[in-house]
């Protein structure tokens, strides 16, 4: 069976990091994956590319310009004309947008990555018809699938529960800069994009709350930089807030951490979760959306309110001051993450999907 996955790609964000998991262990089952990217040919999208080079994954790239690319309907019916796909699999709007379009007479799949708050909004009566043409619609969480139902009015009866799966840490593609920290410090890692939606202002907040050799790294890009930069001065924790970019080794810093942080106002899934998990740290997060589902409260970590920084505050004093606590923390996470959201069970899942269309 030909399964063509179709993405806007810009880089390599959670739902990139996912198909790069997702497509090679699809094909260790048998099935011929491949990759149809959406993209305007900038540097960014290059590693994501390579990644798939690397796993042998083939793929094809058709150019898009703009949200609204007049030509890319044509396009992208030619190329998969040419691959012959039985199921073509969209993943987040662009890719739901012109693949209901230009699928032909193939099988869709429709993964719904996120909760976004504008999928509630006008666009979910756009959303409602294009879900007509997918024979299946796969949610990444039980609290997406909830929100697809409740929020955006889609049949409950074509949607399937399938988690990300995640087997070991992000592998290293690079070093890392040495990070301005005292040897005494002790450090907090949140691993997502500076906006927003991952509540990263109240992390800062929740660190002024903290004892001064407490520093927060928070390793990604984003539109949030110079504002998170500006509130940590404001506040006097300036010095403590580490904001290095994308870093070549995640999980080499997680592991130096002494917790995982993730304060988001709403999350699809947060593959970030996982890292963190299988490397063994507890983490403090949000009680939003899907992150119930991943962190088990009291047990791999402490759930907190959203965009509350006192509560924030409070439960990361109580892991900091007690290791073995965030110890057994760390260790049953991986248990869970090995055992709940492993890459084959992500794979197989999905292959029955494809099976019963």
């Amino acid at each position: 069976m030909r399964v063509a996955h179709l993405h806007r790609i810009r880089g390599i964000g959670g739902s990139e990091r996912h198909l790069l998991t997702l497509l090679p262990a699809l094909r260790r089952l048998g099935l011929d994956a491949l990759m149809v990217g959406l993209d305007n040919g900038e540097d960014a999208t290059q590693p994501f590319y390579a990644a798939l080079e690397e796993s042998g994954v083939p793929f094809a790239r058709v150019s898009l310009s703009h949200d609204l690319d007049l030509g890319l309907q044509r396009r992208l019916r030619r190329t998969l004309s040419g691959l012959e796909p039985q199921i073509v699999h969209t993943h987040l709007v662009h890719a739901d947008l012109y693949g209901a379009l230009a699928a032909g007479k193939a099988a869709v799949v429709s993964t719904k990555h996120n909760d976004d708050r504008f999928r509630a909004g006008p666009f979910r009566f756009v959303e409602r018809r294009l879900v007509r043409r997918a024979g299946a619609v796969i949610a990444i969480t039980h609290a997406l699938e909830r929100f697809c139902v409740e929020k955006v009015g889609l049949p409950a009866g074509k949607i399937n529960v399938v988690h990300y799966g995640l087997d070991e840490p992000p592998a290293a593609w690079g070093s890392n800069l040495e990070l301005p920290l005292a040897d005494d410090a002790r450090l907090l890692v949140a691993v997502c994009r500076l906006e927003s939606q991952k509540g990263l202002d109240v992390a800062v907040r929740a660190l002024a709350r903290l004892p001064g050799d407490v520093a927060l790294c928070v390793l990604g890009e984003g539109p949030e930089r110079e504002a998170l930069a500006r509130l940590a001065a404001e506040i006097g924790v300036g010095e403590r807030l580490l904001l290095p970019g994308r870093v070549g080794d995640v999980a080499t810093l997680l592991r130096q951490a002494e917790l995982a942080l993730h304060p988001a106002r709403w999350e699809g899934f947060g593959l970030a979760l996982l890292e963190a998990m299988l490397c063994e740290r507890a983490i403090v997060a949000s009680a939003v959306s899907s992150i119930p589902e991943i962190v088990a409260d009291g047990e791999t970590g402490l759930l907190v309110p959203p965009d509350d920084p006192a509560a924030l505050a409070e439960a990361l004093s109580a892991l900091l001051e007690n290791r073995e606590l965030r110890d057994r923390m760390g260790a049953a996470g991986r248990r869970r993450a090995l055992e709940h959201f492993s890459v084959e069970r992500m794979a197989r899942r999905t292959a029955e999907i494809y099976a019963a269309l």
